[in-house]
């Protein structure tokens, strides 16, 4: 696995590679090595295509991420709340798919959202910490401050992220 670091403080770019044949492929999702964190707790969603999930954020004991797109594409984006940070306030965003075999660590302190780009969307999440559905909060996916430029203007939202 190749790393790439960006313009924010400990946020990764991981570049894996498919291994194909006539089979299908094998490939390398996390090595432990690269970000030297423990991910004690890890989930996995499905999102139909237009769904917009986030912007995400556990206040207490927050979580550093690490995300992967087992089948599908996202457009995912990290916002980061550190506020000593001198990228405090900015957003950060890539393509991840399966195709692309791109992955990212997003560390604690950051708000954290994707939207489903292809028909059916598998994403995977290591987390450092366990969720604390108490201190779970978000961001409105349009929040004027952020200017995020997402590649929809009416996603699928849930209840709770519409609010």
């Amino acid at each position: 696995m190749k790393f790439t670091k960006t313009r924010f403080k400990d946020l990764i770019i991981y570049n894996g590679r498919n291994f194909k044949d006539h089979r299908g492929f094998f490939r390398e999702i996390y090595i432990e090595k690269g970000i030297k964190k423990k991910l004690p707790f890890f989930c996995l969603s499905q999102s139909k295509k237009n769904v917009l999930r986030g912007l995400h954020i556990q206040t207490k004991n927050p979580q550093g991420k690490y995300i992967s797109v087992v089948k599908g594409k996202i457009f995912d984006v990290a916002v980061d709340l550190r506020k000593k940070s001198p990228t405090f306030g900015k957003c950060f965003n890539i393509i991840l798919s399966e195709k692309n075999c791109k992955s990212l660590y997003i560390p604690p302190n950051f708000a954290h959202g994707f939207l489903a780009l292809a028909k059916d969307n598998y994403v995977l999440y290591g987390n450092t910490r366990y969720r604390n559905e108490k201190s779970e909060c978000g961001i409105k996916w349009d929040d004027k401050d952020l200017k995020i430029k997402w590649p929809i203007k009416k996603p699928v939202l849930s209840k709770k992220d519409k609010e």
